[in-house]
């Protein structure tokens, strides 16, 4: 039995983040003509490290949406303070109609979380934590608001630091 070659040149190629597809919608606009469709991609980028990105684009077909939402994600990252593989403190934030709340958890509980949140904390890296969507079920705007939620919050040091002061 022969052996394939591994021409893809191992580690060196491999990506930096991985990614993934929440959400491919097909959008239309109404033009003199009649209907024009584009297709809107939601992607989430990270590293399983700490560092996250989120990209909301359009295309005229699934492919170019879905690259150009990768491009966008790779500008938009954020780092996630992760402290025990998850988060320093639980938050409780509401982005438009959409209110996220979440808690972290001790070793062995694994991401408990629903949906889209699932997605962008398996990607940060994060491997313990409660969450709960309460408002929408948006996937735009819960993405936004984890998002939101992780530029808000303070690592443990800076907690400290803030408390002393």
């Amino acid at each position: 039995m022969r052996q394939k070659k591994d021409r893809g040149g191992g580690e060196a190629t491999r990506r930096e983040f991985d990614q993934k597809v929440v959400e491919i919608k097909r959008v239309t606009r109404v033009v003199a003509g009649g209907k024009r469709m584009r297709f809107r991609a939601l992607v989430v980028v990270g590293d399983h490290k700490g560092k996250v990105g989120m990209g909301l684009r359009k295309g005229t077909d699934v492919a170019e949406a879905v690259n150009k939402a990768v491009n966008a994600a790779k500008k938009n990252m954020v780092t996630v303070p992760l402290t025990n593989e998850t988060i320093p403190h639980a938050i409780k934030l509401k982005y438009n109609s959409s209110r996220i709340l979440l808690m972290p958890a001790a070793p062995g509980t694994g991401i408990i979380a629903g949906g889209a949140l699932r997605s962008v904390l398996e990607l940060a890296g994060v491997k313990n934590i409660l969450s709960k969507m309460l408002g929408s079920s948006n996937k735009v705007n819960n993405v936004k608001a984890v998002f939101e939620a992780f530029r808000r919050m303070k690592s443990k040091e800076k907690l400290k630091e803030m408390l002393k002061a």
